[in-house]
């Protein structure tokens, strides 16, 4: 892309991004992050794409999930475990239950930065700058706190290399091996859906012990014992990003050198922005958020700006729309791809429309309607005759309490409990697998349903 230059989002409308009052402090930090290592790599990336590619023809499915904005008093090895141990449950019940593979994608090692609904916020009286998430500024309600500080983006980048390099050793090392699929239950609540992902893990087990003795399990081994594992965040801070871009040897394009997938969020998608103007000139894969204001036209020229080539794998639309609202907003979106014969694929995001204020103070999310923002989902997609892709969840590995219901029946009342989120809920390890079973039964419907149509 010889039109495109890494520095050239800077001439564009900025949107959701810090003033730093320092800039000789945001100068010297760049210039720092310039000389690290990138955190992940142009092959990755490719590989990356490729599976995206398959999913976007219904080879394949992705589930991307994790923290809404990973804090960094929170950090631990445990917590990263956690949510990598609930990734791998989700993917084995929809792999064993819809029999297709799934891409595993986490929002880790760079899920900082959040954009936010107003630049300020009021709290008895007082108006400050609002939090923009750890890599930015800090949560504490003071001044000095909101100040955005560019040394963050330092501590920030130690934080993700540590996740990523723990994340490959759990990816690699044996954790994530099929074999142990009993082991990742432990500590998991009781419930049906627990019963029922052991009952599934047992099936699976037997077929492992058959394998083994029919004599395949040897030249099988290394794709039953690892798993390609990816990272993602919003590419919403670009001082970060373009200090870490970093140009391929090997291709002789430029990478986003800070996750193996960014996305552009329903807030910063000005077609004409400065973040479409980055990230249009990497080689990542690229994901954009698409809300209910995103228009007919807008779409078109995001289509054409963010893929020119039409590369499969390349583009994945996120809907975000609300429970019920899924009807009214997707299937133009959907017939605007199909009339440009546009390759993408498309996920379900069925989080960020369903934010609501609870009557006890918190955020929260209803599990109901994220379930039913799900199924509407898919069944615009089946009524389209489209593929539906893959689904994008806020999520995490510990046992919060910070969206309401699911099999735990968790209330308002419960809510302050164990809400540990410095942004918007998180469903907890139960509500993701319970979810993950109910994604598996759509995924089995729609392929008898594709099945039944293909032999009529």
């Amino acid at each position: 892309m010889t039109d495109w230059q890494k520095t050239g989002w800077r001439a564009k409308e900025r949107v959701q991004m810090p003033d730093y009052p320092d800039a000789g402090a945001l100068a010297r930090v760049e210039e720092r992050l310039r000389q690290y290592p990138p955190l992940v790599f142009a092959g990755e990336a490719r590989r990356l794409k490729r599976a995206l590619g398959a999913a976007s023809r219904g080879e394949a499915f992705l589930l991307q999930g994790g923290d809404c904005a990973e804090a960094f008093d929170q950090f631990s090895a445990d917590a990263i475990r956690d949510t990598f141990k609930v990734m791998l449950q989700m993917a084995m019940v929809l792999t064993y239950g819809a029999k297709v593979p799934v891409v595993k994608v986490g929002r880790m090692a760079g899920q900082f930065a959040k954009p936010r609904s107003a630049p300020t916020e009021v709290v008895d009286g007082v108006e400050l700058p609002s939090y923009r998430g750890d890599i930015i500024n800090e949560l504490p309600f003071t001044p000095e706190a909101r100040i955005p500080a560019p040394e963050k983006m330092l501590q920030a980048y130690t934080q993700a290399a540590a996740t990523l390099n723990l994340l490959r050793a759990f990816s690699t090392g044996g954790y994530a091996d099929v074999h142990q699929v009993h082991q990742w239950t432990l500590g998991f609540t009781e419930s049906e859906k627990a019963a029922k992902y052991r009952e599934m893990a047992n099936h699976i087990a037997d077929a492992l012990d058959f394998m083994k003795a029919a004599g395949v399990d040897s030249d099988s081994a290394h794709t039953l014992r690892t798993v390609d594992f990816y990272t993602s965040h919003e590419g919403l801070l670009l001082e970060y990003e373009e200090a870490l871009c970093r140009l391929d040897s090997t291709s002789g394009k430029w990478l986003a050198g800070s996750g193996h997938m960014l996305w552009i969020g329903d807030r910063t998608r000005q077609p004409d922005g400065a973040h479409v103007e980055f990230l249009r000139g990497v080689q990542n894969p690229v994901g954009l958020k698409c809300g209910p204001t995103m228009t007919t036209d807008d779409l078109k020229r995001l289509l054409a700006t963010l893929n020119p080539e039409n590369e499969a794998g390349r583009l994945t639309l996120i809907a975000r729309f609300g429970a019920g609202k899924v009807g009214e907003h997707l299937p133009r979106l959907i017939r605007t791809v199909e009339k440009e014969g546009a390759n993408v694929l498309w996920v379900c995001d069925p989080m960020h429309g369903n934010t609501i204020k609870s009557a006890t103070g918190y955020k929260t999310r209803p599990f109901d309607a994220v379930l039913r923002e799900v199924q509407e989902f898919f069944a615009i997609h089946r009524a389209e005759g489209t593929i539906p892709g893959g689904v994008h969840f806020e999520m995490t590995g510990q046992d919060v309490t910070e969206c309401t219901g699911g099999m735990r029946a968790l209330s308002e009342e419960n809510l302050s409990a164990r809400y540990h989120t410095a942004c918007d809920p998180r469903l907890n390890a139960s509500q993701s697998l319970e979810l993950a079973f109910l994604v598996a039964e759509e995924l089995k419907g729609l392929r008898q349903h594709m099945s039944a149509a293909q032999a009529g």
